[in-house]
């Protein structure tokens, strides 16, 4: 392996884990992001057995359980409460070797800042193109600085302009028909089991708790709350209660009681997007990384684990290859296609959650009935194994 000086784009969850990943084979890396402060989007996010073993690998795996929650069973309920289905999810873990770990996001994001060392990380630095030569990349940021390096990682989110530069056109994100509150309440009996990942559906809607470890000493649910409506509907926090109520209105009473706790000044209203599989994920001394390169709806929950992923993979690549374009074509070549097949597996999934043919999302309210966990637990099971650690 070559050692190669390496600038990130983005200090979000991929970029972080990237910067580790990198760091810890002998790389030099440095992490820009235009943001003054670090801010996650998103209360939490359900880290799955893969997302998970990449981070062991990494030498996070104690202080990521200590900070996660703990998932032990799976539920479902339509709009009245009226249970659908309710089972075990641990013979999931036991198959695949690893337990998810549903954590806050600023949890996550302060083991990997620790960990990559914030002396590495600059902030209110937004990057607006780069240049190539034979020997190496700049990076043009807005403020005047340019930076040379080996590589450029773009992991700059699913906004990226820089995604355009390095496909030679620009990718339009597609909107997946719904609008998803999601913010983070303390568990109480009267909203669950403070182990169970519970949902509700019912009109092409959702609501979904799932424990998510402790905030300040207290435990907490990562919740969520799915509507379809059109696009550029009004996003005003002073009405998000108001809103959600009458989008939930008679629905059970762990959902009014949900309802009634949260606190829209700690909470989040996103209108879901993602974007068509790239043909490729690569550019001359450029990676694509992260949302950056995969943005998909958070229907399967593998958007934070796909990036944590290409941190793995790209780190991999470049200590086998001899060269950069080697190490980049391989990085291509194990990731394109199942980071491909993941956003169109999340897209069907959320157009059958949400309501897009009602005919088929009835169906699934049906198969819900019948369901013993083990066909919901093959199809996770099928997706972390297919991961680089197994």
């Amino acid at each position: 392996m070559t050692p190669r000086s390496i600038t990130i784009i983005g200090a979000g969850m991929g970029g972080l884990t990237t910067a580790l990943a990198l760091r810890q084979a002998g790389h030099t890396v440095h992490v820009f992001d235009r943001v003054s402060a670090l801010r996650p989007a998103g209360a939490a996010l359900s880290v799955w057995s893969n997302g998970v073993k990449v981070l062991a690998a990494l030498g996070l795996e104690t202080r990521l359980k200590a900070a996660s929650g703990t998932t032990t069973h799976m539920a479902y309920a339509d709009q009245h409460g009226r249970p659908l289905t309710h089972f075990d999810i641990t013979p999931l873990y036991s198959r695949v070797g690893q337990p998810a770990c549903p954590i806050a996001r600023t949890a996550l994001q302060a083991l990997l800042l620790e960990a990559v060392g914030e002396d590495r990380v600059s902030l209110g630095e937004n990057c607006t193109h780069y240049t190539t030569t034979e020997t190496g990349i700049t990076a043009h940021f807005d403020s005047g600085l340019t930076v040379e390096s080996d590589l450029l990682v773009v992991a700059d989110g699913t906004h990226s302009i820089l995604r355009n530069q390095a496909m030679g056109e620009t990718i339009e994100r597609r909107y997946c028909g719904y609008v998803n509150w999601n913010g983070r309440v303390p568990v109480t009996p009267e909203l669950g089991d403070p182990e169970c990942w519970i949902q509700y559906v019912g009109h092409g809607q959702r609501v979904s708790m799932m424990p998510m470890g402790e905030v300040d000493g207290v435990p907490h649910f990562y919740f969520f709350l799915d509507v379809p409506l059109p696009a550029g509907t009004p996003n005003d926090p002073g009405q998000y209660r108001a809103e959600l109520a009458r989008h939930f209105d008679g629905w059970a009473e762990p959902v009014q009681t949900l309802i009634a706790r949260i606190d829209p000044a700690h909470m989040a209203r996103v209108e879901i997007h993602d974007i068509d599989p790239l043909p490729r994920l690569t550019a001359p001394r450029v990676a694509l990384l992260g949302d950056a390169a995969h943005g998909m709806s958070p229907d399967l929950g593998q958007g934070g684990c796909q990036a944590m992923e290409d941190a793995w993979v790209l780190a991999r690549a470049l200590d086998d290859a001899d060269t950069l374009d080697e190490a980049l074509a391989t990085y291509d070549h194990r990731r394109v296609d199942r980071v491909g097949d993941i956003i169109l597996r999340a897209r069907k999934r959320a157009a059958t959650t949400h309501g897009k043919i009602p005919a088929l999302t009835h169906s699934w309210y049906q198969e819900l009935t019948e369901e013993t966990g083990e066909h919901i637990m093959a199809g996770m099971e099928k997706t972390i194994l297919g991961g680089p650690l197994v």
